[in-house]
């Protein structure tokens, strides 16, 4: 049975008309300033441990172009270059709830996108954490174990040192899908208007930033290592500011709710179009 026009729809007839049982949670308020914080913390705990395991850390045991020297650091400094390693899985970590928080709170804007704005966060974690494998690897290559032996000590550090190179090949593939996923998120931020479209902007420049660089890393190593710093900067303009919007003040919570009540309108619309 189709609305009357003009009629008031209540929000368990709506649950009832959908089938979905989560419409009366957007209805009501899934405390979306709440999730919006939890997000905001969650990133800022990734961005400092990104910045430990993947720039400090590294300054301090590698030396380019030095194997040896870089492996006379990693077993010097052995449980620095553990604490970068497990800081960098607690990175991705933190990224798996950001993708269900955005979810959460981006599906009033437009369902699909913010799904597939999941998706390709989930995608870009799990290679970046399938990654980490390798750098493991001079731990056991540089170790105590019998079967190491039987190569040269020169060999056994070039070897060692092998992942710090392909490091920026890992990066440069992981880092497309989080371009495509802040592309995405840029759209559901400035259509929102539940946060600052200035935000919008900044990321949008982020997220084109991540894919010039990954692109060009893996066409022209030579032309995309004259692009940095200048081409990080965006992400920490960007994604800066959205964590800490997120960590102090979240979301306008009104708007938020005018969207979830428009998105739920829309599926009424849907479904009664079917019966």
């Amino acid at each position: 049975m189709k609305a009357q026009p003009g009629a008031r729809i209540e929000p368990h007839d709506l649950q009832q008309r959908t089938g979905d049982p989560h419409v009366t949670e957007q209805t009501r308020g899934a405390s979306p300033r709440q999730l919006a914080r939890i997000a905001g913390a969650l990133y800022l705990i990734n961005i400092v441990l990104g910045a430990f395991a993947t720039a400090i850390v590294p300054a301090m045991v590698v030396v380019s172009g030095d194997a040896a020297a870089t492996a006379h650091n990693i077993q010097t400094h052995e449980l620095l270059y553990r604490l970068g390693l497990v800081a960098h899985l607690a990175v991705t970590v933190t990224n798996v709830p950001l993708a269900l928080i955005f979810y959460e709170l981006f599906k009033v804007v437009n369902r699909r996108l913010a799904l597939l704005d999941a998706f390709f966060i989930l995608v870009a974690t799990a290679i970046e954490a399938a990654g980490l494998l390798n750098q493991f690897a001079p731990l056991v290559l540089l170790g105590s174990e019998s079967y190491t032996s039987a190569l040269p000590a020169a060999q056994l550090q070039a070897l060692a040192y092998m992942p710090n190179v392909l490091s920026g090949i890992h990066y440069s593939i992981h880092t497309v899908f989080f371009g495509f996923d802040i592309i995405c998120f840029t759209y559901l931020v400035l259509r929102s208007r539940f946060l600052p479209r200035a935000i919008g902007v900044l990321l949008a420049i982020d997220g084109l930033a991540y894919l010039v660089y990954s692109f060009a890393n893996l066409l022209a190593p030579g032309f995309a290592a004259h692009l940095v710093p200048w081409i990080q900067l965006p992400a920490l303009f960007g994604e800066g500011s959205l964590c800490l919007w997120l960590l102090l003040v979240g979301v306008d919570v009104e708007r938020w709710k005018e969207r979830a009540s428009a998105a739920i309108r829309m599926r009424s619309t849907q479904m009664g179009a079917l019966e």
